[in-house]
């Protein structure tokens, strides 16, 4: 139905809690599901928190931004999605978050096209909650706040909360009023821990308030740092009741405004001038919006596995972690030349007289012709006795250089006494 943003700010207000708290208690008709999104650039808190560090930080929104340089970010979101539904039907998810502030610059252009994507989960029967965190509505992520039907700040209502989130409500406010779809998309989300009431704060900022939440941090506790959220003492909690209540507000916002953005309708004398004169009938002046299009059937997606905040194991959605790319095979000018076994020996045949080499080259120092063991994988075969040491003169030559390798006849040699002549025993 909405994609909602839940905003943070100084002091450590507790937007991943409440946002948590939303997902639980948000209601759900048949047929739809609610998807949590951690979107604070700080990095991700529901791993370590809720889930108690049972899901490996292999999943969640660092992977997207490759997926989007690849053209593949809607087909890698659902790879990325773990199962938070106390009964395991997959009605709640969560694409965990950045596991470090450093891989935020990443997602600078992925931002846009995710909201694109979480757009158009709608038409599937889905809602979409995103915790911004303290800075995740300004800088490159901005858009997430600007493109969100709802952005839910949440303020503790004691006097250094209040004065350090007024600012934040003033930026906010002017940036969607110029940049997003109107500052009538503010709400508040308090944490009723300091003396001022709903109505002061609401008067005080010209806001309305979408939900007072107790501080009840026992009961907090289970959401920021892991817990049983099946027990009944947590599911009849204050906590939840009021998480309950705030949903139902914000789904309230998200029609009000949505009717006010609704495209007017043509006018009525237009409509009935458009229309055959014989089919004319009374039309009313005022038409109800278009229909919402049906939800699509969940199997479009690919199915869930067993639930992860409960006392059993931990599983993601979809299953498997992205796998390592396979090795590149040899490109086809390079094949790898096969060892020669030991023992044996590249014979003279093998190199010719042509592969002899030429005057001023200085031989390799690898073993002579027909002797030691055969060159290692890889290495080209030549003839032998271009690999040997350079000889000195008036030493005695081996055994194949006295029986007759070509001459070269370019000159005297390095180790030559004269131009042409082959060295002899003396």
């Amino acid at each position: 139905m909405a994609v909602i943003a839940v905003v943070g700010g100084p002091g450590a207000p507790g937007a991943t809690t409440t946002a948590l708290a939303l997902l639980l208690a948000w209601p759900l008709q048949p047929g739809r599901r609610i998807l949590l999104v951690e979107c604070d650039p700080d990095g991700g808190a529901v791993l370590a928190g809720a889930l108690e560090g049972r899901v490996e930080a292999v999943y969640g929104l660092r992977n997207l931004a490759v997926a989007d340089r690849r053209g593949l970010l809607a087909q890698a979101l659902w790879e990325q999605l773990i199962d938070l539904s106390p009964e395991g039907n997959a009605e709640r998810l969560l694409l965990p978050g950045l596991t470090d502030p450093t891989q935020a610059p990443g997602l600078a252009y992925t931002w846009e096209p995710l909201m694109e994507v979480l757009h158009g989960l709608e038409p599937q029967g889905y809602d979409v909650i995103l915790d911004l965190g303290r800075s995740g509505a300004t800088g490159t992520s901005a858009v997430l706040a600007r493109r969100a039907d709802v952005v839910a700040v949440t303020v503790r209502t004691t006097l250094r909360g209040l004065s350090a989130v007024r600012p934040r409500l003033s930026g906010l406010a002017e940036d969607l009023a110029t940049a997003g779809t109107g500052a009538d998309a503010l709400g508040l989300l308090l944490v009723a821990e300091g003396p001022y009431s709903g109505a002061e704060v609401s008067r005080e900022f010209g806001l309305p308030v979408l939900g007072l939440l107790p501080h009840a941090a026992r009961t907090a506790r289970v959401l920021s740092d892991g817990g049983d959220v099946t027990d009944r003492r947590f599911i009849r909690s204050e906590l939840m009741r009021t998480a309950r209540s705030a949903a139902d507000e914000v789904q309230l916002l998200v029609r009000r405004r949505r009717q006010r953005l609704a495209p007017t309708a043509a006018p009525a004398p237009a409509r009935l001038a458009a229309a055959p004169e014989a089919d004319a009938q009374p039309q009313p002046l005022a038409y109800p919006p278009p229909p919402v299009p049906a939800p699509q059937p969940y199997g479009q997606v690919p199915p869930p596995v067993p639930p992860v905040i409960t006392t059993g194991p931990v599983a993601p959605l979809a299953g498997l972690a992205p796998q390592p790319a396979a090795p590149a095979p040899f490109p086809a000018h390079v094949q790898p030349q096969q060892p020669q076994q030991p023992g044996t020996s590249a014979g003279p045949s093998s190199a010719g007289p042509s592969a002899a080499p030429g005057y001023g080259q200085e031989p390799s120092g690898a073993p002579q012709y027909g002797q030691g063991a055969a060159p290692q994988y890889g290495q080209v075969h030549g003839p032998q006795y271009a690999q040997g040491p350079s000889p000195e003169y008036g030493r005695v030559q081996p055994e194949p250089y006295r029986q007759g390798p070509p001459s070269y006849g370019h000159g005297p040699q390095p180790s030559q006494p004269g131009h042409g002549e082959v060295l002899r025993a003396r």
